[in-house]
């Protein structure tokens, strides 16, 4: 499974994921969790953004691995790193970038990589 967000780490984190599934025969779980700030966005405007996103992955996907089978999952609220952690709990791998959308410039490694990587239930991959 690997965790995208839309931003250019979460990109290659799904790059890299694709590839590794291609290479064990594996489906490619890929999950983006809107995780709601301060400002109030409407559920459908959140299901388009996890659309345009998740839509998004799957050509990446595609493009790097056109034989491997990947399945969408949106999460519509939730603190990113504790849904992709609930959802390792099936999984064989989680790849995640080093930093997403929320990442301070001059950090190494992300708050949900950080976080993943101490508590997912499975092996995590980090891709910088």
């Amino acid at each position: 499974m690997v965790g995208v967000d839309g931003s250019a780490e979460s990109t290659r984190a799904l790059k890299w994921a694709a590839g590794q599934a291609q290479l064990t025969n594996a489906v490619l779980e890929i999950h983006t969790v809107y995780a709601q700030g301060l400002l109030f966005v409407p559920p459908d405007e959140v299901a388009e953004i996890n659309r345009q996103i998740l839509d998004e992955a799957n050509e990446n996907a595609q493009g790097v691995a056109p034989n491997v089978t990947t399945q969408s999952v949106a999460h519509d609220n939730g603190v990113p790193a504790n849904v992709l952690i609930e959802a390792s709990s099936g999984a064989d791998l989680l790849v995640v970038g080093t930093r997403g959308e929320g990442g301070i410039l001059g950090v190494a490694l992300g708050s949900v990589s950080q976080k993943c990587s101490l508590h997912a239930h499975c092996t995590v991959v980090v891709v910088r």
